[in-house]
């Protein structure tokens, strides 16, 4: 009775902890009722091992993709990593050899997991005098490992074989694996390989590695490959045979239950990064479960640690994006028949902690524009600035609506230890000038234009470093014509607690003027009627601020001052906000705007449908006509406007 009572006491001590919780099948646990049923994830062993591509052949810098492959392993942390092959550049003697293998191995070295090499004709070929009979296969071994082996991980086979043997005839001749009688493997490692074999026969899975992918006839005519098939087929639990050498991803299927696949290269020479098309730098890897594995190529570089996206480092970043780059150079000024030349300065800075490679691409039609150089780019250091300068030459002498300035693309890197990433890029004009433009620039279409202005955030913007309105009296005008009723829209106007502005609310239309530091207004009693055009006109005659509409007075209101300014640009079809992007955006037509110096008007008048300009003209936008995406200043000031966001010329109604 009591041993009884031990041996059951014993056994209960040997089950592992947390074997009575397994014993309940798995559930959700809540407090909560719900129809959902939720499934659960599947609970038998997992593991993964990486396997990386061909390292030889690229350029120098192909060292530094297999260190930044090693540090994307390292994030993912399989179980370990695996070659296929080709790990130096090789193709050298003694002292070259030894070298290139320093420099792999103390790369390799940083993995976090154990890694097993494979051997690659860039391994074992020896080229030069004092050639041994077997070639590096001696370094190889001394400093990589057997040239054919297998280990057990996790009740799975991993099994290595060496696919540059050599003509076993003819030993005296140098390897050349792209000779039929070198596409063999020997009779010896055959043998190894079915006692090798025999050894796994009870292990789950068995996965093959090699360098050449020997059973791919139509490279290997040569290779005694079926042998090598019948042997894993018939030991039943081979599931996947890993190659590399082409440098090039390829899938040769499944066959009898044995999947084939070539890798590309990790750091290898390739005829350029083309992904669609099985050219790019990446590692395979694979997930092992009971019932098979599943394989992802994950090019390099794209595997993210996210312990670095600190809010430090997002701020670091940001600033870099917000910083604007600055045209410091005076516009390019254009001559009456379209030519000119200049200079583009462009200041940068760098805000952020980090260095910041700054690249500056000019980008404009060659048949309109001559830009030295087409780019340029430089490491700033943090809390410094550059300035790129480029030679602008128009060359094409037309003033056309296809017209448009010369054009750059800015991009950044910011710039860590041992990576960079790539900033988004922006894209900006410079600024060009007009002269006197030719008088047909002017001449009245044949139909009628004018600016079809959206409700969204576009309009034509005047910048306020063109222009200048004296203090004292002056007239603002232009034809409208609203779609809808608008809570509140800016007509023609830059008042942000400055200048003045003819706006709308719900479609009745006020004139607004900042005086001394507050708004006189005089506004009109009903809305402007839908789809219909109408003059409005506001006037500040120096003692009293008038509203005017299709002529007639409507409104007037005492006050007088000086005129409060802010350097915010004008809006056709909006109202700047307070960074002078445009707000309040008008939805419906706008055609003829002028802006003159003086009261133009006291009484009861007949609008003009074409305004004409004279010396108390400032701005005349005809709006019929675009340079570009300039639209033409009739006026004195030639202060020409910019399409900004959805605002369109087009056939007016």
């Amino acid at each position: 009775m009591v041993a009884s009572r031990f041996l059951r006491l014993l056994m209960i001590l040997m089950v592992p902890a947390g074997a009575a919780a397994d014993a309940d099948p798995p559930s959700i646990r809540t407090n909560r009722v719900a129809g959902q049923q939720l499934p659960l994830p599947k609970s038998e062993d997992v593991f993964h091992f990486v396997v990386f591509g061909d390292r030889t052949g690229g350029p120098p810098e192909g060292i530094q993709v297999l260190a930044q492959a090693v540090r994307d392993t390292n994030l993912l942390d399989p179980d370990l990593v695996m070659t296929v092959g080709d790990l130096i550049q090789g193709y050298n003697g003694q002292d070259a050899w030894e070298s290139q293998m320093r420099e792999y191995r103390e790369t390799m070295s940083r993995l976090r997991m154990p890694w097993f090499p494979v051997a690659g004709n860039h391994d074992i070929y020896w080229r030069g005098d004092g050639r041994p009979p077997t070639e590096h296969e001696a370094n190889y071994e001394k400093h990589f490992g057997p040239l054919w082996y297998w280990f057990e991980h996790k009740h799975c086979g991993f099994l290595v074989l060496h696919s540059d043997e050599g003509d076993q005839a003819s030993p005296a001749v140098p390897r050349d694996f792209g000779a039929a009688a070198q596409q063999k493997f020997s009779d010896t490692q055959l043998a190894w390989l079915r006692e090798a074999l025999a050894e796994m026969k009870s292990l789950r899975h068995v996965f093959v590695f090699m360098h050449h992918p020997r059973w791919a006839s139509d490279i290997y005519p040569g290779s005694n490959w079926p042998e090598v098939h019948s042997l894993l087929r018939a030991h039943g639990n081979v599931r996947a045979c890993f190659a590399g050498h082409i440098h090039r991803l390829r899938h040769d299927g499944v066959k009898d239950g044995i999947e084939y696949m070539a890798l590309a290269t990790t750091g290898g020479s390739m005829p350029g990064h083309h992904p669609g098309v099985g050219y790019l730098h990446h590692f395979n890897a694979v997930t092992v479960r009971p019932d098979g594995i599943k394989v992802a190529t994950i090019p390099v570089g794209t595997v993210l640690d996210p312990r670095q996206f600190t809010p430090e480092r997002a701020a670091d970043m940001d600033a870099v994006r917000r910083q604007s780059p600055l045209i410091v150079s005076p516009p390019i000024t254009l001559t009456a028949d379209g030519l000119g030349a200049g200079l583009c300065e462009i200041k940068v800075s760098n805000p952020s902690r980090r260095p910041v490679e700054f690249t500056l691409t000019a980008d404009a039609a060659a048949e309109e524009w001559i830009l030295s150089p087409d780019h340029q780019h430089e490491v700033v250091q943090p809390g410094q600035d550059h300035s790129f300068v480029f030679v602008c030459v128009r060359v094409r002498s037309a003033f056309t609506s296809s017209m448009r300035p010369p054009a750059f693309e800015l991009s950044a890197d910011y710039l860590e230890e041992g990576a960079r990433t790539t900033l988004p890029p922006r894209r900006f004009p410079a600024a060009v000038r007009f002269g006197d433009l030719p008088p047909e620039i002017f001449a009245a279409p044949v139909d009628p234009i004018a600016l079809k202005s959206r409700d969204a955030a576009s309009g034509v913007r005047v910048d306020p470093t063109l222009f200048d309105l004296p203090d004292g009296p002056f007239t603002l005008e232009g034809w409208v014509r609203p779609e809808k009723s608008q809570p509140t829209a800016g007509l023609i106007a830059k008042t942000q607690r400055s200048d003045y502005g003819l706006l709308a609310e719900n479609g009745v239309v006020s004139f607004l003027v900042l005086l001394d530091d507050r708004y006189v207004s005089a506004a009109d009693q009903k809305p402007l009627p839908l789809n219909e055009w109408s003059h409005v006109a506001g006037v500040y005659d120096g003692e009293s601020v008038a509203l005017f509409v299709n002529g007639s007075p409507v409104a007037r209101t005492p006050g007088s001052g000086t005129r409060l300014r802010k350097d915010l640009p004008l809006y056709l079809g909006a109202d700047p906000d307070q960074k002078g992007a445009p707000s309040r955006a008008f939805a419906g037509w706008i055609d003829e705007v002028r802006l003159s110096i003086g009261a133009r008007y006291s009484e009861t008048f007949t609008p003009a449908r074409r305004h004409e300009p004279d010396d108390t003209t400032v701005l005349l936008f005809h709006l019929d006509r675009l340079i570009g995406d300039l639209v033409p200043d009739h006026g004195t000031a030639k202060a020409h406007g910019q399409l900004v966001g959805a605002a369109a010329l087009a056939p007016a109604p």
